[in-house]
């Protein structure tokens, strides 16, 4: 299924650069204003193949402070006398610019890290494998490598293998164990106000993800043969959620397209060129993931383990909790964030802190005006309360 849906992604590839080709042989005056120019133009963005966008924040070009074969560890320019913040991006289909505007908000007053994770397809095989566990040990040495006293902002899926690993590095007097972690959006509970996505994975078994969600990577990629949850399967499934929002996007940027708005149009097409990148996820992970926190819920149940040994989640006494939650999250219902604070029992009442956003998607949490003007301001309150 993934070559015949390269074939296919390359035949429309191949279409829209037709189309392309076609506008470029078409005068300005008359592509202008001209319905069937906006038509092709559109066309031929939906079709295009979108590779991993870069950062390009003020021109600041990040560098990777540290290589593993899953994942580098990349920060955006040294900052001596700043706070340290890890941001963990999801590993979930995009690539870690998606949370573009989550760096470049933090990035005023914070030496900002972020977790840069690969594409599945491009690790070969003999790199081995990568689940939840190799998530937490990856979180573990970043952290090494950043430093004592950090912070760290978890976007979604992360917010999981980082509350354990904060758990276990609490437990363990690990040197570097963080001071603030923040979560926003996570799917701590599940079993919280679920969301569409929550309620596919709990009604399907899991024989039928293994069966219809793994396929293996064809062999003209790095990592041919390795078994993995295509990206393309991701973005199709939050596609088909919002099917009638992104076909009205699509078509009000043919209507500016027309009418010769070329820049609202250009947003349109800058927020899919990044929608549209997605990345391979390793098999191991994505199914265990769905087993262990959508669909048996280890963690709320204090049953979630690491290499074996259970994870205690009250053993967190030196990293203050702050949970972020959107009040229209279509992906982690309200109340599945928030169960963290609840989770975390040895905390002080001071130590966890809990904001709810008004009127607030998913993604507006963490991008946008709402993230600018509505979280940001109290998530640097809450680093500046509790740096060490």
């Amino acid at each position: 299924m993934y070559l015949t849906f390269d074939t296919m992604r390359a035949g429309l590839a191949g279409r829209g650069m037709m189309s392309e080709a076609i506008l470029g042989l078409t005068p300005s005056w008359l592509s202008a204003f001209n319905p069937a120019a906006a038509a092709l133009e559109t066309f031929a963005h939906a079709t295009a193949p979108y590779n991993k966008p870069v950062f390009d924040i003020d021109g600041l070009t990040p560098e990777i402070v540290h290589q593993l074969p899953f994942g580098n560890l990349l920060r955006f320019g040294a900052k001596p006398k700043a706070q340290k913040l890890l941001i963990v991006a999801p590993m979930s289909g995009h690539f870690a610019t998606l949370l573009r505007s989550t760096v470049a908000e933090m990035n005023q007053d914070h030496e900002v890290y972020i977790t840069d994770w690969a594409d599945a397809k491009t690790v070969p095989l003999s790199a081995g494998h990568f689940d939840l566990n190799d998530y937490i040990d990856y979180i573990v040495e970043y952290l090494g490598i950043i430093g004592p006293a950090a912070h760290i902002i978890a976007v979604c899926q992360p917010s999981v293998p980082v509350f354990a690993a904060t758990a276990i590095m609490n437990a363990e007097r690990h040197p570097n164990t963080p001071a603030s972690l923040t979560m926003m959006g996570g799917p701590i509970d599940t079993r919280c106000s679920p969301t569409e996505v929550n309620i596919m994975a709990a009604e399907k078994s899991f024989a039928w993800f293994e069966q219809n969600m793994i396929m293996n990577v064809p062999h003209y990629y790095a990592g041919g043969g390795r078994k993995v949850y295509p990206g393309f399967m991701q973005l199709t499934a939050f596609m088909t959620m919002n099917l009638s929002s992104h076909l009205m996007s699509h078509w009000h940027m043919f209507r500016a397209l027309e009418a010769g708005d070329t820049e609202t149009a250009q947003k349109t097409k800058d927020f899919y060129e990044e929608y549209r990148a997605v990345c391979d996820m390793t098999a191991e992970f994505y199914l265990q993931t769905v087993n262990e926190v959508f669909q048996r819920h280890l963690l709320p149940k204090g049953e979630f383990c690491y290499r074996g040994k259970k994870v205690d989640l009250a053993k967190i006494t030196r990293t203050a909790i702050l949970a972020v939650e959107g009040e229209r999250d279509d992906i982690s219902g309200i109340g599945q964030t928030k169960a963290a604070l609840d989770l975390a029992t040895s905390l002080k009442k001071g130590q966890k802190n809990y904001l709810m956003v008004k009127d607030a998607g998913h993604y507006g949490i963490f991008s946008g005006s709402k993230w600018r003007e509505k979280v940001a301001p109290v998530v640097r309150a809450f680093i500046r309360t509790n740096k060490r």
